[in-house]
C-alpha cells in the first residue's frame, strides 16, 4: 500500500511540475484538442430532431476526382465526336482549371455494360461493383462551386470552401455524440500514395469544442503513437494520475466552462480506455480467411481494403462516423496519371473493397443502420488534357457519387447529363442538397442542426440545401 500511495503522490508531484504532460508520453497530447469518443460529457449519445434511418456514417472519399466517364457514365456522342472542339453552348460561362482553350472533346476508351433491375452503366473498370448495383443509389449528376483540390475538398466535407468551418463529421457527432466509450466518436483512415490536399482541414471541427474533430488512426502498428504507458507505471498508478487530472480539469471547467476543458477531460480518459480497446480492433485476429478474401485484404498490409474491414469493425464498436481517404484520382495525363494504366491501377485499390464494404453490411444486419458514401470533391471534364498523355481536367458541374444504407432508395439511378457529359439534364444534387439529405437520414433538420460563433447560427449548409426526396426510401 505504501508503494502505491508512492507512485500516486509521485505522479501528482509530476502532473503540477509538468502540467500534466505525461500519459504514456509527451506525444498523448496529441489527442487533447482532437476527438474523445465517449458514452459521457459531451460525446454522450443523443437523440436527433426525429427518427433517423441510419445511426452511423462510413464516408470513403476518393480524393482527387474520379472520372465519372470512365467509371460510371457512357456517352456514345462523346465518343463519336471525340477530337473535335466543343460546342461554344457547352463550354460558355465555365470554368476550368487547366484546360487550355483549343481542348478537344476526349471519348472513353472504356467499355460499358448495364447491370441489375436499375440498368445501371458501369464500365470494365468496376467489376465488383456489379454485385452492389441495386443495394445502392447512384447521383449521376452531382454538383459542386468548387475546381481546385484542396477548397473543393474542404467545401465537400464543411459546405465552405475555406478552412474554419466544423466538418461534416464534426457535425454528426456534435449532433448525436457517440456510442463508444472507448474510441474516438470520428475516425479518420488513410490509403493511397499521400494524403489529401487541405491534410487536417478536411476533419477539423472548426469553431465547434474540439472534441468532435476527426482522429487519425494508422492502419498498421499502434494506431495511435505513444499510447502505451512507459514502463514501470502500473495500471492502478495511471488510473489514479487520470483520476487526478480528472478532478483538477474538472475544478477549472467549474469556474471558466471551457468546452475545451471537457474536451482535455474526455481526451485523457479515451486515451487510458484506449490503450486495451484499439490494439485489439487493430488485431484483426476474429476475422476469417473469408472475410479477408472478400475485402481483398491482406493481413498486415496497409490498404484501402484493410481501412474499409478496420471501419466496419470499428462501426461495430460503435464509432459514429468513420471516413477513408483514398488518394489519388487526379488523372490529368502524364505519367502516373494517365487515364490508362494509372487509373486501372486506382480502381483495382478501391473496387474490390468499396462493393465488399455493403456485402459485408448487409450479411451483418448492419447497413440498415450505417449510411455509406462514396465520391470525390469533384469529377472530370468531357474535354481532353494534353499533357504527356491524354488525361481529363477537373469537372463541377456533373459527376457521379453513390449512397448505400439506412433510408437511402437502394437501386435507384438518379440524374442525368447531356449526350458529351457537361452538365445535369435533370436531377442535379448540389453539394449542399446532398448534406441537407444526408443530415436528414441521419434524424436532423438541417436548419435546426446550429452552432453559434460570433453572433451568428451556422450550420453545415449554411443558407442553403433543400432534401433530394427522391433518393430516400
Amino acid at each position: 500500500m505504501q508503494s502505491t500511495a508512492h507512485s500516486m503522490s509521485q505522479l501528482r508531484r509530476q502532473f503540477l511540475q509538468t502540467c500534466g504532460l505525461s500519459l504514456g508520453s509527451l506525444a498523448l497530447t496529441d489527442l487533447l484538442g482532437r476527438s474523445a469518443g465517449a458514452a459521457s460529457g459531451p460525446m454522450a449519445p443523443r437523440e436527433p430532431h426525429f427518427p433517423a434511418k441510419a445511426k452511423n456514417v462510413i464516408y470513403l472519399f476518393m480524393a482527387g476526382g474520379p472520372s465519372q466517364l470512365e467509371l460510371f457514365s457512357d456517352k456514345p456522342e462523346l465518343k463519336k465526336f471525340s477530337g473535335q472542339a466543343p460546342p461554344e453552348s457547352f463550354t460558355k460561362g465555365r470554368r476550368f482549371a487547366f484546360l487550355k482553350p483549343d481542348a478537344k472533346l476526349l471519348g472513353s476508351k472504356r467499355n460499358f455494360t448495364k447491370y441489375g433491375q436499375c440498368g445501371m452503366e458501369l464500365s470494365e473498370l468496376l467489376p465488383h461493383h456489379q454485385q452492389i448495383v441495386d443495394d445502392v443509389c447512384w447521383l449521376r449528376a452531382v454538383k459542386t462551386d468548387v475546381f481546385n483540390h484542396g477548397p473543393a475538398k474542404m467545401f465537400m466535407n464543411s459546405g465552405f470552401q475555406s478552412p474554419g468551418r466544423p466538418s461534416f463529421g464534426s457535425w454528426v457527432t456534435y449532433g448525436l455524440g457517440s456510442e463508444s466509450d472507448s474510441l474516438p466518436g470520428f475516425v479518420v483512415l488513410q490509403s493511397g500514395g499521400r494524403g489529401p490536399r487541405g491534410g487536417n482541414t478536411l476533419w477539423s471541427s472548426g469553431f465547434i469544442p474540439s472534441t468532435y474533430q476527426g482522429v487519425p488512426f494508422r492502419g498498421q502498428g499502434a494506431p495511435i503513437l505513444h499510447l502505451d504507458s512507459p514502463p514501470g507505471v502500473p495500471a492502478d498508478a495511471q488510473r489514479d494520475f487520470v483520476d487526478t487530472l480528472k478532478q483538477l480539469n474538472g475544478q477549472r471547467f467549474q469556474l471558466t466552462h471551457d468546452p475545451e476543458i471537457e474536451t482535455r477531460i474526455n481526451a485523457y480518459e479515451t486515451a487510458f480506455r484506449m490503450q486495451s480497446s484499439a490494439p485489439e480492433l487493430i488485431s484483426l485476429s476474429g476475422e476469417t480467411q473469408d472475410t479477408f478474401s472478400l475485402y481483398g485484404a491482406e493481413p498486415g498490409k496497409p490498404s484501402f481494403a484493410m481501412n474499409c474491414l478496420l471501419a466496419r469493425r470499428m462501426i461495430e464498436r460503435g464509432v459514429r462516423f468513420v471516413q477513408l481517404y483514398h488518394t489519388d484520382w487526379d488523372h490529368h495525363g502524364g505519367d502516373g496519371a494517365d487515364l490508362d494504366k494509372a487509373l486501372t491501377e486506382t480502381t483495382k485499390q478501391t473496387d474490390q473493397a468499396s462493393a465488399a464494404l455493403i456485402l459485408d453490411l448487409k450479411r451483418r444486419g448492419l447497413l440498415n443502420d450505417t449510411l455509406v458514401i462514396w465520391g470525390g470533391e469533384f469529377g472530370r471534364t468531357p474535354m481532353g488534357e494534353d499533357r504527356a498523355t491524354l488525361g481529363r481536367d477537373h469537372h463541377v458541374d456533373a459527376f457521379t457519387m453513390w449512397l448505400a444504407g439506412g433510408g437511402v432508395k437502394a437501386g435507384h439511378v438518379h440524374g442525368t447529363t447531356d449526350d458529351m457529359g457537361f452538365g445535369a439534364v435533370e436531377g442535379q444534387v448540389h453539394v449542399h442538397d446532398l448534406h441537407a439529405t444526408l443530415l436528414y437520414l441521419l434524424g436532423f433538420d438541417h436548419e435546426r442542426l446550429t452552432y453559434r460563433f460570433q453572433g451568428r447560427d451556422f450550420r453545415l449548409t449554411d443558407i442553403h440545401g433543400k432534401l433530394v426526396p427522391e433518393i430516400m426510401a
